[in-house]
């Protein structure tokens, strides 16, 4: 009787298009057996053609292929851009740098100028940027906000190196009790967040007067600490 149950299992799974792998993989049932029940069954052409273009090596094959066409598209489009862009004067850093903190950075602490990212080599620009404006090494600041599963001092040691600060730059970092590992979209935060700071007043109304000098020209407002 189970052996009759199985049998109409199996052909209930063949009338679904399914292989003798696929059905075997879900009852256990040997292909030798699978053949002898259902060889009056045959797969249609178009069910062939679906099961072959499931398999994994073709499927993997595929990926590969349209991965190496992106790369191609993509490396084509960095050469446009690279001659579109040229050379980056002072000038062009310093007015990217006042759009960078227009859009990301602090504008409501007092006297300080400060931008938080998860992406290093945003930190990297930002950092660059504050050397532009002459701002000494000494008066910037790092803070990390880590997870509590994290290994607090693989991660910090990490920034230090992807970022080029020293550790006397660093200071406690933020320990949220949530753990890493359980969040839902985590990829974006597999080092925590970098807050780099400086509490300086002229370094503050230089950068926010550039940006009211941004809103003019544009047309457009921000607003910021008056206090």
């Amino acid at each position: 009787m189970a052996r009759l149950k199985e049998k109409e299992i199996a052909l209930a799974l063949r009338k679904q298009g399914k292989s003798y792998s696929e059905i075997k993989a879900k009852t256990g049932i040997s292909k030798s057996t699978l053949s002898g029940w259902l060889h009056e069954y045959p797969l249609s052409k178009e069910e062939l053609v679906f099961l072959r273009d499931k398999s994994p090596i073709r499927i993997e094959k595929y990926r590969e292929t349209m991965a190496k066409k992106r790369l191609t598209r993509e490396e084509g489009v960095l050469k446009i851009i690279r001659k579109d862009v040229g050379k980056i004067s002072k000038r062009e850093l310093l007015i990217a740098g006042m759009f960078l903190y227009w859009a990301e950075g602090t504008k409501r602490a007092r006297y300080t100028t400060a931008l938080a990212n998860t992406d290093p080599s945003m930190i990297r620009f930002f950092l660059s940027w504050l050397h532009l404006l002459h701002v000494p090494q000494q008066k910037i600041k790092a803070r990390l906000q880590l997870y509590s599963d994290m290994d607090i001092k693989k991660e910090t040691d990490w920034w230090m190196k992807e970022v080029q600060l020293e550790k006397q730059n660093f200071r406690k970092p933020y320990i949220k009790k949530t753990q890493h590992s359980k969040l839902s979209h985590h990829s974006g935060f597999g080092h925590g967040t970098c807050n780099i700071l400086v509490h300086d007043r002229d370094v503050y109304e230089y950068v926010i007067m550039g940006i009211k000098c941004l809103q003019v020209m544009n047309g457009a407002s921000v607003e910021f600490n008056k206090t």
